[in-house]
């Protein structure tokens, strides 16, 4: 009994590091969740389609913590700490003004996705189709990374 306890905790471990490394990859700290999503499943011992959804969950809501930061403190962008450079914010804020919400479909996009997240919150985008969009984009790329991934280790 107790082995099998051990085993759960064991698989919870990875698959709380990709949620965390997700999470962190989408706001304004460095980290590279791709490479934990590849990581993982080049080890095989979790379920493709679960590391995926965690690993979307996590970087979805790392989103959702840009776009708070955009909504609600968008008036201490100068400060050195906001997450967004001056120039960045700008870029983003330009493409978000020309293609609307759907430029939230590159909030996939090192560089740039995380600028349109924090551009979105300052611009008043509605949380749900913000939600709707970036979920789209951001399990878009890790089920084509997973799908890519996969093929190379069956080859």
């Amino acid at each position: 009994m107790a082995s099998s306890g051990l085993a759960k905790v064991d698989d919870l471990i990875p698959l709380t590091g990709l949620f965390a490394v997700a999470f962190v990859a989408a706001t304004i700290l460095p980290a590279q969740s791709e490479a934990a999503l590849v990581g993982l499943l080049v080890l095989g011992q979790q379920s493709v389609v679960l590391l995926v959804i965690v690993a979307t969950i996590g970087n979805v809501l790392g989103s959702i913590t840009n776009w708070l930061l955009g909504r609600w403190i968008e008036h201490y962008r100068h400060r050195r700490w906001f997450p967004v450079s001056d120039k960045a914010l700008e870029r983003a804020t330009g493409w978000y003004g020309r293609w609307g919400r759907w430029s939230l479909l590159l909030s996939w996009a090192p560089l740039v996705g995380d600028a349109l997240t924090v551009a979105a919150g300052v611009l008043r985008e509605p949380f749900w189709s913000f939600v709707l969009l970036v979920t789209i984009a951001k399990a878009g790329r890790y089920c084509v990374l997973a799908f890519v991934t996969v093929r190379l280790l069956a080859s």
